[in-house]
C-alpha cells in the first residue's frame, strides 16, 4: 500500500514564499501523475496543479498560475510546490495526491491516493 507525506507547510507573510514536498514510500509511484488540492476552511477541496509521471506535462488552477510551480524528483519519490508570491486567499491545508488518469481528469472524486495534509497560512 503506497504512502505520500508532505512536509514544508507553516506561517508566512503575505508576498512571501514557501516550498511544500511531498515524498511517496511503500510502492513505486514512478509511473503515477502527482499532484496538489487545497481546502480551506469552510470550502471544498479543490484542484491546484499535477504533473505527469514524466515530469513533461503540468497543469494549473487559474489562480495560482504564474505564482506556483510544481516539479518532481523521480530518484527520492519526491514532488515540490514551490509557492511564490503568496495571498492570504492561499491559506489552506494542501494535500499532496498521485493517480494514474491523466491531468485533465484530476478532481478530487478520482484521486486514488493522499496525503496527510500540511497547513499553510499567509497572513495580511
Amino acid at each position: 500500500q503506497g504512502q505520500l507525506v508532505e512536509s514544508g507547510g507553516g506561517l508566512v507573510q503575505a508576498g512571501g514564499s514557501l516550498r511544500l514536498s511531498c515524498t511517496a514510500s511503500g510502492r513505486s509511484f514512478s509511473s503515477y501523475h502527482m499532484g496538489w488540492f487545497r481546502q480551506a476552511p469552510g470550502k471544498e477541496r479543490e484542484f491546484v496543479t499535477a504533473i505527469s509521471w514524466s515530469g513533461g506535462s503540468t497543469r494549473y488552477a487559474d489562480s495560482v498560475r504564474g505564482r506556483f510551480t510544481i516539479s518532481r524528483d523521480g530518484a527520492k519519490n519526491t514532488v515540490y510546490l514551490q509557492m511564490n508570491n503568496l495571498k492570504p486567499e492561499d491559506t489552506a491545508v494542501y494535500y499532496c495526491a498521485a493517480d494514474l488518469r491523466g491531468l485533465g481528469y484530476w478532481e478530487e472524486r478520482i484521486i486514488g491516493y493522499w496525503g496527510q495534509g500540511a497547513q499553510v497560512t499567509v497572513s495580511s
